[in-house]
């Protein structure tokens, strides 16, 4: 299907552009979101005589992105979830879970302009892409933690894990020194005499 451009669509055109795209990504999202119009001679003649009005309103919108993404650009989130010793995640932290973090905190973000490739399903501290629009994009830190105190641990750049492993295995360690050292639990004086 030929389709005009409305605004910059990432792979596919900018303002203004006459392209083919496939029908279903044509009628399921663009068309839909305003972001282009069918290339019919009617279209194409309205396109033309609005396009300066189209362009000044996609640089306003632009704008108003970038304006908002000065403040989101770098920030933090902390969220808490469970998870099992190895950091594995029970569930898993998909686009809407950064986007009502975000909202929390007094951002305006929409689940659709998170830019996760896949679901985070580990705790640590992942950094995750917000496309506030088509020429706008900034990136936020998520700090994944089981409790604000390893969150905390989490931001000072402590792997929380590895040296919950390590803990672990120093008090094996003792564990097992102790065991040595008392015999295997025997106390002294408790022998038996036949």
């Amino acid at each position: 299907m030929k389709v005009i451009l409305l605004e910059r669509v990432e792979g596919t055109g900018v303002l203004g552009d006459e392209v083919t795209v496939k029908d279903g990504f044509a009628r399921n999202y663009l068309l839909p979101r305003g972001k282009a119009l069918r290339a019919t001679k009617a279209n194409l003649a309205t396109f033309e005589t609005q396009r300066a009005e189209i362009e000044a309103r996609n640089v306003k919108n632009r704008e108003t992105a970038a304006k908002s993404g000065e403040s989101l650009d770098g920030s933090q989130y902390v969220l808490i979830r469970q998870a099992g010793e190895s950091g594995q995640l029970y569930g898993s932290v998909a686009g809407r879970d950064v986007a009502d973090a975000i909202r929390a905190e007094g951002g305006k973000v929409d689940r659709s302009m998170v830019v996760l490739d896949k679901p985070i399903k580990t705790l640590g501290v992942h950094e995750v892409k917000v496309k506030l629009h088509a020429e706008v994009t900034v990136t936020v830190t998520l700090n994944i933690a089981r409790s604000a105190d390893e969150a905390e641990r989490q931001a000072r750049g402590e792997n929380v894990i590895a040296s919950q492993f390590e803990e672990d295995r120093a008090a094996e360690a003792e564990a097992a020194q102790d065991m040595a050292e008392g015999g295997a639990g025997s106390f002294e004086g408790d022998h038996y005499e036949a």
